[in-house]
């Protein structure tokens, strides 16, 4: 089995729209919609998954038009011309940068910022935002030395992590008002790939999974607090699953979970395109499904 190209079959009544974002605020391109149809968005917010990166030939992760928001939007744009899509992602982005700025620049100071600001401005036409935010808060534990070091350095920050998500949701539901579609996700697990090292890239790989679902169950709740739907990317990527093998060309015969992450990232792949923890076009359309789902009808 290669990476496999998802097609999106799933319909929701949602609305949205086409843009790029440079990192200092909304760059918006043109959709083609009906000119008596008032336009609707779709605004997509969080870390370099929302930007779609992946690693180009040589390397260096770069944005573009494959990601999941651009993806999901493939699929709404087909019944409702008139959707635009506004990305204002940034890479490299925490919960705490999201809040305070810092990484990249908005005319606002922050993202959380200039997302508010757009949601202020166009209150009772945005009618989906998604978000995906927080795997890069825990990343700093990934380099303690030893597992009571990690688990001490987890424990420290989950707890500011979920507070910075509460600040982030509920500022971007009073700015949407009622009745828009906020959804969330979970995260799936590049280090699962360190399996591919041995008897201890195996151990860890196993670790690193009870971590991020403890991890994962805490984004969950704090979305399900601010009444937020979590598009589950954490099972649609089988992230538990060490039983079921599977054979993957150029990799070998590894458990389920790893072999997603082998066909749905560029984590396995060798360099200079890899390893690269993002997801390639087929990953991004499986996060995307997982978002239409998530966002279905009669859900907010």
């Amino acid at each position: 089995m290669g990476p496999v190209r998802i097609a999106l079959a799933v319909a929701v009544t949602v609305a949205a729209a086409v843009t790029a974002c440079s990192g200092s605020g909304p760059a918006m391109s043109a959709g083609s919609h009906a000119e008596s149809v008032p336009a609707s968005y779709y605004l997509a917010v969080g870390d370099s998954l929302s930007r779609g990166v992946q690693p180009d030939g040589a390397g260096t992760s770069v944005p573009t038009g494959q990601g999941y928001p651009d993806q999901l939007y493939a699929v709404l744009h087909r019944s409702q011309p008139a959707l635009q899509l506004v990305k204002l992602g940034c890479t490299g982005e925490t919960t705490a940068t999201m809040i305070h700025g810092g990484i990249c620049h908005y005319p606002g100071g922050s993202q959380l910022a200039d997302a508010v600001a757009f949601l202020s401005a166009h209150r009772g036409h945005v009618v989906l935002v998604t978000i995906d935010i927080g795997a890069n808060d825990p990343e700093d534990c990934g380099s303690q030395l030893s597992l009571r070091a990690i688990t001490a350095c987890v424990g420290t920050n989950l707890p500011e992590v979920a507070s910075n998500l509460d600040i982030i949701l509920a500022r971007l539901r009073t700015a949407a008002g009622p009745g828009v579609r906020v959804v969330g996700m979970s995260y799936y697990l590049p280090a699962l790939a360190e399996w591919l090292n041995g008897t201890l890239g195996q151990l860890e790989a196993r670790l690193s999974e009870r971590l991020a679902a403890e991890y994962n169950d805490l984004l969950g709740r704090a979305y399900a607090s601010s009444g937020v739907r979590m598009a589950n990317v954490f099972g649609a990527f089988e992230t538990s699953d060490f039983g079921n093998r599977v054979a993957v060309p150029e990799v070998g015969t590894v458990p389920r979970n790893v072999a997603r992450i082998c066909q749905w990232t560029w984590a396995c792949t060798n360099p200079p395109r890899g390893p690269n923890q993002h997801a390639n076009e087929a990953g991004y359309g499986v996060i995307a499904q997982a978002f239409l789902r998530a966002a279905g009808p009669g859900n907010t």
